[in-house]
């Protein structure tokens, strides 16, 4: 079985999760405003979901499907959110990636670092050619960390998803391996 790999910036650790990580998942990404603007994540966020979801990494890694990482702070190992990919598809050499930071941790820049170091962990390590990576319009500030990452904004997906009983258009960012720095 494929480990899942750890990853290291100057201030972040990227890292499977642990159950233990379970508590802070959901206190974390159970935030109302964290909940409001990601596609995935229920608010209230409830007992047990975040075991569920951790419970499935290794077995998603080891099909090569998804992968996701907690990060965490170098300095005091606090966990501020997580980064992953979905959808992998080796075939035609592309991932989804994802990420968030709870909001005690916002405008520090770890969404951007940590995002980037998966990056460049799927292009140089998976061989993947394309990243992409989709925010609700409402959400600017995940659109910018796109921007951050060298993302190019692709286009908008009009009332592409289902949020909370509102449709929700979904702007749509890529980069490509030759475009990476």
């Amino acid at each position: 079985m494929a480990a899942i790999p750890e990853l290291r910036t100057p201030r972040l650790l990227l890292r499977a999760f642990t159950l233990a990580d379970a508590p802070g998942v959901q206190r974390l990404a159970g935030d109302e405003a964290i909940a409001s603007t990601t596609l995935n994540i229920p608010h209230p966020y409830p007992d047990g979901v975040a075991e569920a979801w951790i419970a499935t990494h290794a077995a998603a890694f080891e099909r090569l499907e998804a992968l996701s990482l907690a990060v965490v702070l170098v300095a005091t190992g606090e966990l501020v959110g997580a980064t992953g990919l979905v959808g992998i598809n080796k075939a035609h050499s592309r991932a989804e990636i994802g990420y968030w930071t709870g909001k005690p941790y916002w405008g520090n820049g770890y969404c951007t670092e940590a995002a980037g170091a998966l990056i460049d962990y799927a292009f140089r390590t998976l061989e993947l050619n394309r990243i992409y990576a989709y925010h609700l319009t409402r959400n600017p500030a995940s659109g910018r960390v796109m921007q951050k990452l060298g993302m190019v904004h692709e286009g908008r997906l009009r009332q592409h998803a289902l949020k909370w009983d509102a449709f929700e258009d979904l702007e749509v960012y890529g980069l490509l391996r030759d475009e990476r720095p």
